[in-house]
């Protein structure tokens, strides 16, 4: 028996459009740090954009521990951008505001040049405050 796939929220969604838009993207994500879906491209189900969005989040904080340690330093460093290049295509991940991170996935005919700047681009349109996701609070303590 098939499951129904059911369609994902589309909070911050518009945010994407402008990216959907470009030759060879398939799917593209707004989330919070913690892996929380904000926004989502039309085509994409639930269940596929809460993988996504649970390996990004994992996927980014991984990126920054493994800098830390081959750098040698005490501090975790700023990402600026995470790039996955395999035979589907690319997956793109940037910080869009505290705590938001945008992903895109695009396929192997993507210009990634193309892609990255048009993430930027559409992130600094917003601003950073249009992008902020506040960090969920666990037991009182911001988390």
């Amino acid at each position: 028996m098939t499951v129904p796939k059911r369609p994902l929220l589309r909070d911050m969604s518009w945010v994407l459009a402008p990216l959907m838009e470009v030759p060879g993207v398939v799917h593209a994500l707004v989330l919070s740090g913690d892996g929380m879906i904000q926004g989502a491209s039309e085509n994409l189900t639930r269940e596929a954009g809460e993988g996504a969005s649970a390996m990004a989040s994992a996927l980014q904080g991984a990126g920054k521990e493994l800098v830390r340690n081959l750098a040698g330093e005490a501090v975790s460093p700023v990402l600026h951008q995470v790039v996955v290049s395999t035979n589907y295509g690319f997956a793109f991940l940037i910080p869009a505001g505290d705590n938001t991170v945008m992903a895109v996935f695009a396929r192997s005919t993507v210009d990634m040049g193309v892609i990255a700047h048009a993430m930027q681009v559409q992130v600094s349109k917003l601003g950073s405050k249009a992008m902020s996701s506040p960090a969920r609070i666990r037991g009182g303590v911001r988390g």
